[in-house]
Protein backbone atom coordinates (compact mmCIF):
# COMPACT_ATOMS: atom_id res chain seq x y z
CA UNK A 1 0.00 0.00 0.00
CA UNK A 2 1.68 3.53 -0.90
CA UNK A 3 2.03 6.50 1.26
CA UNK A 4 -0.87 8.85 2.37
CA UNK A 5 -0.56 12.52 3.69
CA UNK A 6 -3.04 13.19 6.19
CA UNK A 7 -3.83 16.64 6.95
CA UNK A 8 -5.45 17.93 10.36
CA UNK A 9 -7.20 21.52 10.17
CA UNK A 10 -8.00 23.12 13.23
CA UNK A 11 -9.01 26.69 13.64
CA UNK A 12 -5.40 28.00 14.76
CA UNK A 13 -2.87 25.44 12.93
CA UNK A 14 -3.18 23.17 9.83
CA UNK A 15 -1.24 19.98 10.83
CA UNK A 16 0.09 17.41 7.78
CA UNK A 17 1.72 14.39 7.37
CA UNK A 18 2.89 11.82 4.93
CA UNK A 19 1.99 8.71 6.50
CA UNK A 20 3.36 4.48 5.84
CA UNK A 21 0.80 1.77 6.03
CA UNK A 22 2.10 0.97 9.31
CA UNK A 23 0.92 4.35 10.78
CA UNK A 24 4.41 5.86 10.74
CA UNK A 25 4.71 10.05 10.23
CA UNK A 26 7.20 10.02 7.58
CA UNK A 27 7.30 13.91 6.81
CA UNK A 28 5.60 16.55 8.79
CA UNK A 29 4.51 20.45 8.14
CA UNK A 30 2.80 22.72 10.23
CA UNK A 31 1.55 26.21 9.08
CA UNK A 32 -1.28 28.60 10.49
CA UNK A 33 -4.79 28.65 9.49
CA UNK A 34 -5.74 31.31 7.35
CA UNK A 35 -8.92 33.58 7.48
CA UNK A 36 -10.72 32.96 4.92
CA UNK A 37 -12.48 29.30 3.59
CA UNK A 38 -10.91 29.94 0.17
CA UNK A 39 -7.30 30.99 1.85
CA UNK A 40 -7.74 27.48 3.96
CA UNK A 41 -8.34 25.48 0.72
CA UNK A 42 -5.27 27.40 -1.13
CA UNK A 43 -3.57 26.96 2.31
CA UNK A 44 -4.17 23.13 2.50
CA UNK A 45 -2.93 22.17 -1.80
CA UNK A 46 -0.12 24.49 -0.95
CA UNK A 47 0.98 21.79 2.36
CA UNK A 48 0.25 18.69 0.13
CA UNK A 49 2.19 19.76 -2.92
CA UNK A 50 5.12 20.36 -0.46
CA UNK A 51 5.02 17.14 1.19
CA UNK A 52 4.72 15.67 -2.25
CA UNK A 53 7.77 17.02 -2.43
CA UNK A 54 9.83 16.63 0.29
CA UNK A 55 9.07 13.32 0.46
CA UNK A 56 9.70 12.43 -3.25
CA UNK A 57 6.27 10.74 -4.05
CA UNK A 58 4.45 10.34 -7.04
CA UNK A 59 1.82 11.94 -7.30
CA UNK A 60 -0.67 8.90 -9.15
CA UNK A 61 0.50 7.28 -5.95
CA UNK A 62 -1.03 9.65 -3.21
CA UNK A 63 -4.04 9.76 -1.75
CA UNK A 64 -4.74 12.68 0.74
CA UNK A 65 -7.44 12.53 4.03
CA UNK A 66 -8.38 15.65 5.64
CA UNK A 67 -9.35 15.23 9.20
CA UNK A 68 -11.69 18.59 9.78
CA UNK A 69 -13.05 19.89 13.10
CA UNK A 70 -16.91 20.32 11.81
CA UNK A 71 -19.59 18.01 10.82
CA UNK A 72 -18.69 16.06 7.94
CA UNK A 73 -21.39 14.23 5.85
CA UNK A 74 -21.72 10.44 5.35
CA UNK A 75 -20.05 11.02 1.70
CA UNK A 76 -17.36 12.11 3.89
CA UNK A 77 -16.54 15.02 1.03
CA UNK A 78 -18.50 18.03 2.74
CA UNK A 79 -18.17 20.05 5.56
CA UNK A 80 -21.51 20.72 6.70
CA UNK A 81 -20.73 23.15 9.78
CA UNK A 82 -17.31 23.92 11.70
CA UNK A 83 -17.86 26.03 14.92
CA UNK A 84 -13.88 27.77 14.53
CA UNK A 85 -13.96 27.61 10.73
CA UNK A 86 -16.68 29.23 8.29
CA UNK A 87 -16.98 25.57 6.58
CA UNK A 88 -21.21 26.22 6.11
CA UNK A 89 -22.21 22.82 3.36
CA UNK A 90 -18.88 23.79 2.21
CA UNK A 91 -17.43 20.83 -0.82
CA UNK A 92 -13.94 20.52 0.62
CA UNK A 93 -12.91 17.41 -0.85
CA UNK A 94 -13.68 18.51 -4.44
CA UNK A 95 -11.77 22.04 -3.68
CA UNK A 96 -8.98 20.50 -2.00
CA UNK A 97 -9.09 18.06 -4.81
CA UNK A 98 -9.04 19.84 -8.09
CA UNK A 99 -5.87 22.13 -6.88
CA UNK A 100 -3.63 18.90 -6.58
CA UNK A 101 -5.35 16.61 -8.55
CA UNK A 102 -5.30 13.48 -6.35
CA UNK A 103 -8.12 11.63 -4.23
CA UNK A 104 -9.48 13.25 -0.92
CA UNK A 105 -11.31 11.97 2.27
CA UNK A 106 -12.62 14.16 4.45
CA UNK A 107 -13.79 13.10 7.97
CA UNK A 108 -14.37 14.33 11.58
CA UNK A 109 -11.08 15.28 13.45
CA UNK A 110 -12.21 13.47 16.19
CA UNK A 111 -13.61 10.29 13.96
CA UNK A 112 -10.02 10.03 12.58
CA UNK A 113 -8.38 10.20 15.95
CA UNK A 114 -9.96 7.11 17.14
CA UNK A 115 -9.64 5.43 13.79
CA UNK A 116 -6.00 6.07 14.20
CA UNK A 117 -6.19 5.01 17.82
CA UNK A 118 -7.89 1.64 16.90
CA UNK A 119 -5.61 0.43 14.41
CA UNK A 120 -2.12 1.81 15.65
CA UNK A 121 -2.63 2.86 19.21
CA UNK A 122 -4.15 2.47 22.69
CA UNK A 123 -7.32 1.14 21.45
CA UNK A 124 -5.25 -1.73 19.83
CA UNK A 125 -5.83 -5.40 20.28
CA UNK A 126 -9.40 -4.82 21.10
CA UNK A 127 -12.54 -4.17 18.88
CA UNK A 128 -14.46 -1.26 21.13
CA UNK A 129 -12.99 1.81 21.77
CA UNK A 130 -14.03 5.53 22.93
CA UNK A 131 -11.97 8.22 22.53
CA UNK A 132 -12.20 11.81 23.77
CA UNK A 133 -10.09 14.80 22.35
CA UNK A 134 -10.08 17.52 24.92
CA UNK A 135 -8.52 21.17 23.29
CA UNK A 136 -10.34 24.11 22.85
CA UNK A 137 -13.54 22.18 23.13
CA UNK A 138 -14.51 18.43 23.49
CA UNK A 139 -15.17 16.09 20.31
CA UNK A 140 -15.43 12.23 20.50
CA UNK A 141 -14.95 9.43 18.18
CA UNK A 142 -16.64 5.70 18.52
CA UNK A 143 -15.81 2.65 16.91
CA UNK A 144 -17.84 -0.33 17.99
CA UNK A 145 -17.04 -4.17 16.95
CA UNK A 146 -14.34 -2.79 14.70
CA UNK A 147 -16.52 -0.44 13.09
CA UNK A 148 -16.01 3.50 13.16
CA UNK A 149 -19.37 4.78 14.19
CA UNK A 150 -20.33 8.02 12.22
CA UNK A 151 -24.42 7.65 12.30
CA UNK A 152 -26.29 8.08 9.50
CA UNK A 153 -26.05 11.54 8.63
CA UNK A 154 -22.04 11.26 9.40
CA UNK A 155 -22.59 13.63 12.44
CA UNK A 156 -22.19 10.58 15.61
CA UNK A 157 -20.24 11.03 18.25
CA UNK A 158 -20.15 14.75 18.82
CA UNK A 159 -19.45 13.59 22.78
CA UNK A 160 -18.71 17.02 23.91
CA UNK A 161 -21.85 18.56 23.08
CA UNK A 162 -23.55 16.25 25.66
CA UNK A 163 -25.94 18.55 28.12
CA UNK A 164 -24.79 17.80 31.46
CA UNK A 165 -25.93 21.10 33.23
CA UNK A 166 -29.63 22.00 32.39
CA UNK A 167 -29.75 25.53 31.51
CA UNK A 168 -26.41 25.88 31.93
CA UNK A 169 -23.74 27.70 30.21
CA UNK A 170 -24.06 28.67 26.03
CA UNK A 171 -22.63 26.54 23.61
CA UNK A 172 -21.32 27.76 20.25
CA UNK A 173 -23.78 25.07 18.64
CA UNK A 174 -26.87 26.61 20.50
CA UNK A 175 -27.26 24.39 23.15
CA UNK A 176 -27.41 25.47 27.33
CA UNK A 177 -24.69 23.21 29.37
CA UNK A 178 -22.99 21.44 27.05
CA UNK A 179 -20.29 19.12 28.64
CA UNK A 180 -17.32 20.70 26.66
CA UNK A 181 -18.45 24.50 28.30
CA UNK A 182 -17.31 22.63 31.80
CA UNK A 183 -14.18 20.27 30.84
CA UNK A 184 -12.53 22.12 28.21
CA UNK A 185 -9.18 24.01 27.29
CA UNK A 186 -11.93 27.59 26.68
CA UNK A 187 -13.66 26.30 30.35
CA UNK A 188 -10.27 26.21 31.90
CA UNK A 189 -9.19 29.52 30.78
CA UNK A 190 -12.62 31.04 31.71
CA UNK A 191 -12.48 29.53 35.38
CA UNK A 192 -8.96 30.91 35.54
CA UNK A 193 -9.59 34.31 34.65
CA UNK A 194 -13.11 34.38 37.03
CA UNK A 195 -10.54 33.32 39.64
CA UNK A 196 -7.82 36.05 39.07
CA UNK A 197 -10.64 38.50 38.84
CA UNK A 198 -12.20 37.51 41.95
CA UNK A 199 -9.53 36.56 44.01
CA UNK A 200 -6.01 37.68 42.81
CA UNK A 201 -4.04 36.08 45.41
CA UNK A 202 -5.00 32.69 44.80
CA UNK A 203 -4.17 33.48 41.27
CA UNK A 204 -1.07 34.91 42.03
CA UNK A 205 1.22 32.72 40.02
CA UNK A 206 -0.46 32.64 36.84
CA UNK A 207 -0.94 36.67 37.24
CA UNK A 208 2.69 36.77 37.17
CA UNK A 209 2.72 34.96 33.94
CA UNK A 210 0.32 37.14 32.56
CA UNK A 211 1.74 40.49 33.44
CA UNK A 212 -1.20 41.18 36.10
CA UNK A 213 -3.83 41.40 33.67
CA UNK A 214 -6.87 38.24 33.94
CA UNK A 215 -7.31 39.21 30.15
CA UNK A 216 -3.84 37.98 29.35
CA UNK A 217 -3.96 34.80 30.91
CA UNK A 218 -3.12 31.80 28.46
CA UNK A 219 -3.98 28.05 28.92
CA UNK A 220 -0.12 27.54 28.58
CA UNK A 221 0.42 29.97 31.61
CA UNK A 222 -2.29 27.92 33.78
CA UNK A 223 -0.55 24.70 32.64
CA UNK A 224 3.39 25.90 33.85
CA UNK A 225 1.56 27.33 37.06
CA UNK A 226 0.05 24.04 37.94
CA UNK A 227 3.00 22.00 36.86
CA UNK A 228 4.99 24.54 39.42
CA UNK A 229 2.44 23.37 41.51
CA UNK A 230 0.52 26.57 42.26
CA UNK A 231 -2.37 25.72 44.22
CA UNK A 232 -5.12 27.55 42.44
CA UNK A 233 -4.13 26.35 38.84
CA UNK A 234 -3.72 22.84 40.51
CA UNK A 235 -7.15 23.32 41.99
CA UNK A 236 -8.51 24.57 38.61
CA UNK A 237 -6.79 21.56 36.57
CA UNK A 238 -8.94 19.54 39.72
CA UNK A 239 -11.74 20.36 39.19
CA UNK A 240 -11.63 20.20 35.05
CA UNK A 241 -10.85 17.01 35.56
CA UNK A 242 -13.99 15.98 38.15
CA UNK A 243 -16.20 17.35 34.99
CA UNK A 244 -13.77 14.93 32.63
CA UNK A 245 -14.47 12.11 34.92
CA UNK A 246 -17.97 12.46 35.22
CA UNK A 247 -18.56 12.98 31.50
CA UNK A 248 -16.67 9.91 30.79
CA UNK A 249 -18.20 7.83 33.15
CA UNK A 250 -21.55 8.49 31.72
CA UNK A 251 -20.46 7.68 27.96
CA UNK A 252 -18.97 4.77 29.62
CA UNK A 253 -22.21 3.83 30.86
CA UNK A 254 -23.49 3.66 27.41
CA UNK A 255 -20.86 2.33 25.56
CA UNK A 256 -19.72 0.34 27.53
CA UNK A 257 -15.72 0.28 25.69
CA UNK A 258 -12.67 -1.90 26.25
CA UNK A 259 -10.79 1.17 26.06
CA UNK A 260 -11.21 5.05 26.37
CA UNK A 261 -8.44 6.50 24.86
CA UNK A 262 -8.20 11.15 26.19
CA UNK A 263 -5.48 12.12 24.25
CA UNK A 264 -3.52 15.02 26.57
CA UNK A 265 -1.00 17.99 26.09
CA UNK A 266 2.37 17.19 26.23
CA UNK A 267 2.29 17.85 29.74
CA UNK A 268 1.05 14.38 30.06
CA UNK A 269 2.45 11.24 27.99
CA UNK A 270 2.00 7.68 28.04
CA UNK A 271 3.60 4.53 26.04
CA UNK A 272 1.47 2.84 23.50
CA UNK A 273 1.13 -0.45 22.27
CA UNK A 274 2.75 -1.20 18.65
CA UNK A 275 0.14 -1.25 15.01
CA UNK A 276 -2.49 -3.65 14.39
CA UNK A 277 -3.88 -5.44 11.00
CA UNK A 278 -6.96 -3.61 9.86
CA UNK A 279 -9.92 -5.29 10.94
CA UNK A 280 -11.73 -7.69 8.61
Amino acid sequence: MENTIGVDVGGTKIAAGVVDAEGHILERLRVPTPAGVEEIDARIAEVVTALLAQSGQAAAQTAVGVAAAGFVDQNRTTVRFAPNIAWREHPLAASVGDRVGLPVVVENDANAAAWAEFRFGAGAGVSDVVLITVGTGIGGGIVLDGNLVRGSFGIAAELGHIRVVPNGRPCGCGQFGCWEQYASGRALLRAARALAIEDPQAAKAMLVLAGGDPAGLRGDMVSEAALAGDPGAVGLFAELGRWLGEGIASVANVMDPAVVVWPMPAICSSSRPGPRSPPT
